[in-house]
C-alpha cells in the first residue's frame, strides 16, 4: 500500500472530488455555516483583517471563489453587498449542486461550475477578486494554482484566502482533540447520548458513506506564514499580508466537535449545540480583539493571506 506522500496529484484531486461529493449534503450543519447576519459578519470581518476597511468598503464588481464548497464566502459576500457578481467553482460537483441549492433558497444569482483551481476556465483579467476559504491546503500544485489566480485577475485585483491551517496551530489543535476523545464516554453518559451506530467504512469503499478517515488524504498542507508570502510573491503578487485567527475559539471548537463526532447526532441536545455555537462565536471575538493584534500569526489555527496583482 502506498503512503500519502506517494500519491500523485491526480489521485489527490480524485480523492478530493469523491470525498467532498459525499460530505456535501451535510456540510453546512457539520460546520455550523450561517447565511444570515452572523455569517455575513464573519466573512466581512475576515476580509477586513487583510484588506482594510477602505478596500472592503469600495467592494468588488466581479469575484471568483475557488473551492467554494456550499457557498459560505460568496453567498455571504453577495448578501452583504461586498461583491456584485459572483462566480464559484469547486472540483466537487456535489458541492456545486449544494451551493446552487443554497443560492436558489436565498434568492441569489451565482454562476457555479465544476473546475480545478489549478486550471481555471476563464479568460485573462476576468475578475477583480479571487478568493477562497479552507481550499489552499487541498491543492497538490500550489504554485500552478497561484499562477492561475494571478492570470485571471485584472491588474490591481486582489486575492484573499482564509481558513488555511497553520503548522503550529495544527499541532496545538491535537490537544483538545485528544482530550475530547478521552472524555467522550463520560460526556455521552451525562447527556444520555448513544455512541455512533457503526464504524465508518474503509477508505475507498463504494457504499457512498462519508469517511472521516479520508480527511488525512485531502488535507495535504499546513502552512507557516512565510510559506504563503513566498507563494504570492513568487507568482508576481505584491502588497502581501498574512494574519492569524482563532486560538481560544479553535480549542473550544475542536473539543466540542470531537465530543459530538462520537455520538449519534439525533441524541445531541439542541441546548448543547446552542452552547457550542454561541461559545465559539464569543471566543472568536476574544481572539480578534485581544489576541490577534499582539500574538504572532503562526500560533493561531487559521491563516489569512491577501495580495494584489500589480
Amino acid at each position: 500500500m502506498r503512503t500519502d506522500a506517494q500519491r500523485s496529484a491526480d489521485e489527490i484531486r480524485d480523492v478530493n472530488t469523491r470525498y467532498h461529493d459525499v460530505v456535501a449534503d451535510g456540510y453546512d450543519s457539520k460546520w455550523g455555516i450561517d447565511f444570515g447576519e452572523v455569517g455575513q459578519g464573519q466573512v466581512a470581518g475576515k476580509l477586513r483583517k487583510v484588506l482594510g476597511s477602505a478596500v472592503l468598503d469600495r467592494g468588488f464588481d466581479r469575484s471568483l471563489e475557488v473551492g467554494a464548497g456550499t457557498g459560505y464566502f460568496s453567498l455571504n459576500l453577495l448578501r452583504a453587498g461586498i461583491v456584485c457578481d459572483a462566480t464559484c467553482t469547486d472540483i466537487s460537483p456535489g458541492m456545486v449542486r449544494a451551493l446552487s441549492t443554497n443560492a436558489e433558497r436565498l434568492g441569489l444569482s451565482v454562476k457555479g461550475l465544476q473546475a480545478d483551481a489549478e486550471s481555471l476556465p476563464f479568460a485573462d483579467g476576468s475578475f477583480d477578486l479571487v478568493l477562497g476559504h479552507a481550499v489552499l491546503h487541498h491543492l497538490p500544485d500550489l504554485k500552478r494554482a497561484f499562477e492561475e489566480f494571478h492570470r485571471v485577475l485584472k491588474p490591481g485585483g486582489r486575492i484573499v484566502f482564509a481558513g488555511e491551517p497553520s503548522r503550529v496551530g495544527d499541532r496545538i489543535a491535537t490537544i483538545p482533540k485528544r482530550g475530547a476523545y478521552k472524555l467522550a464516554p463520560a460526556w455521552r453518559r451525562a447527556l444520555g447520548a448513544r455512541p455512533q451506530r457503526a464504524e465508518p467504512p474503509e477508505p475507498g469503499s463504494q457504499n457512498g458513506a462519508a469517511d472521516h478517515r479520508l480527511e488525512h488524504v485531502v488535507d495535504i498542507h499546513a502552512f507557516a506564514p512565510d510559506d504563503l508570502v513566498r507563494l504570492a510573491r513568487g507568482t508576481g503578487f505584491d502588497d502581501v499580508r498574512v494574519r492569524g485567527e482563532e486560538l481560544l475559539a479553535n480549542w473550544f471548537g475542536w473539543f466540542n466537535r470531537g465530543l459530538e463526532a462520537t455520538a449519534d447526532p439525533a441524541d445531541v441536545p439542541m441546548l448543547w449545540r446552542q452552547y457550542a455555537f454561541r461559545g465559539y462565536l464569543l471566543l472568536q471575538r476574544v481572539d480578534e480583539r485581544l489576541l490577534e493584534p499582539v500574538l504572532p500569526p503562526a500560533i493561531f489555527y487559521n491563516l489569512l493571506v491577501s495580495a494584489r496583482r500589480p
